[in-house]
């Protein structure tokens, strides 16, 4: 399963039911507040480039004097306000800051209570900054009013080309006007079953000509086998994608049969994330049989897939040809010693694959054994997850040995 660590995809990344409440938080408010009255320093300082306050309770009467500091400072690039209840009052302040700063690129602005008020107040911001390029509004209030004024700055900003909206409600008007304008965006993230059935027709009408978007996160949108269907079918036109995150929706058997069609002609997609899908050992075995054709996907995430042993033999068949794929998520499936086996051997012939997550997959030491068999002469496999299995002392004793060598 991956873990991203950037703006956009945050240590919770495969969950969408998370409070204020449930964050873990950072320094005590007093000592973020002893912080910003330093904040003077800024305006004269000529290396920080970083400032990460998150998970802090500074507020908008606070938050102000960091950013009448952010008006004289000439080298930060990175600010990271998330979780601290900055507010409508906070927003609006901060994007008077917006219209002259010449270095900030990166905004982090998920779980502030901003609503349609600092919304209109970034979006007015917006018209004019040309050196913001990521930000992220995760999990605020915003609504109708703010989307639009959002979606319109879309259509003439040319340097912002990351946005998160992920938690927030996007109905099937907020959906067409903000996907049409995403003409230069690159990264867009959105999920936690917040958007209509009508919002995402309008995004996969909107992918099949877009010419700009390159990661796209549709995390618990409830997408069942016909949004798959919809989804594969941009992906035979679409020609810039290349990663997709798919993961904890409804998508089964055959919505994943329909990805793995669109993989067998697609040329740009490298990631395809279905974690928590019931792909199932059909979906598997369609996925495989593309696998052995497609010539640009390197990471497939089939974590908690009810797959079985049919499905990681399909998948290990693959492995023998194909030449691309690096990364593969198995984890929290029925794979088995079986499975297990037909894996090990794959690996004797493959040269490619550098991360197997067999995680919780009921592995014993038997298999193990062959595992680290293999081990002692493949070279390209660098990671390997096999936590939460059956592996006792045998097991990990023959891996000790294998390690020796490897």
């Amino acid at each position: 399963m991956m873990h991203e660590t950037s703006l956009l995809y945050h240590h919770w990344y495969h969950t969408c039911n998370v409070t204020k409440d449930e964050y873990q938080r950072g320094p005590a408010p007093t000592e973020a507040l002893k912080t910003l009255k330093t904040n003077s320093t800024l305006k004269t300082n000529s290396t920080l480039t970083t400032l990460d306050l998150q998970n802090n309770s500074i507020g908008a009467n606070k938050a102000w004097v960091l950013f009448e500091a952010l008006k004289f400072n000439s080298t930060l690039i990175t600010l990271n306000l998330q979780n601290n209840s900055i507010g409508d009052n906070g927003a609006q302040a901060l994007a008077e800051v917006l219209k002259t700063n010449l270095t900030l690129t990166t905004l982090d602005l998920h779980l502030n209570l901003i609503r349609d008020t600092g919304a209109l107040a970034l979006a007015e911001a917006l018209k004019t900054n040309s050196i913001l390029t990521t930000l992220n509004l995760n999990r605020n209030s915003i609504w109708i009013k703010g989307f639009l004024a959002l979606s319109e700055v879309f259509k003439t900003n040319l340097t912002l080309t990351a946005l998160n909206l992920k938690g927030e409600e996007i109905n099937d008007i907020i959906a067409r006007v903000l996907f049409e304008s995403l003409k230069t965006m690159t990264t867009l993230v959105l999920g936690c079953k917040l958007i209509e059935d009508d919002g995402l027709q309008a995004l996969y009408q909107a992918l099949k000509t877009n010419s700009s978007l390159v990661t796209l996160s549709l995390q618990s949108n409830s997408i069942n086998n016909n949004g798959a269907h919809a989804i594969a079918d941009t992906l035979k036109t679409n020609t810039n994608l290349t990663t997709l995150y798919l993961q904890n929706n409804l998508i089964g058997s055959h919505g994943a049969r329909a990805l793995a069609e669109a993989l067998k002609t697609n040329a740009t997609l490298t990631t395809l994330d279905l974690w928590n899908n019931s792909t199932g050992d059909n979906g598997a075995q369609a996925l495989a049989e593309a696998l052995k054709t497609n010539r640009t996907l390197t990471t497939l995430d089939l974590w908690g897939g009810s797959m079985g042993f049919v499905g990681a033999q399909a998948l290990a068949e693959a492995l023998k040809t194909n030449s691309t794929l690096t990364t593969l998520h198995l984890g929290s499936n029925s794979v088995g010693d079986k499975g297990a086996q037909t894996l090990a051997e794959a690996l004797k012939t493959n040269s490619i694959l550098t991360t197997l997550d067999l995680w919780g997959n009921s592995i014993g030491d038997n298999r193990v054994l062959t595992l680290s068999e293999v081990l002692k002469t493949n070279s390209t496999l660098t990671s390997l997850y096999l936590q939460s299995n059956s592996i006792a002392s045998n097991g990990a004793l023959a891996l000790s040995e294998a390690l020796k060598t490897n």
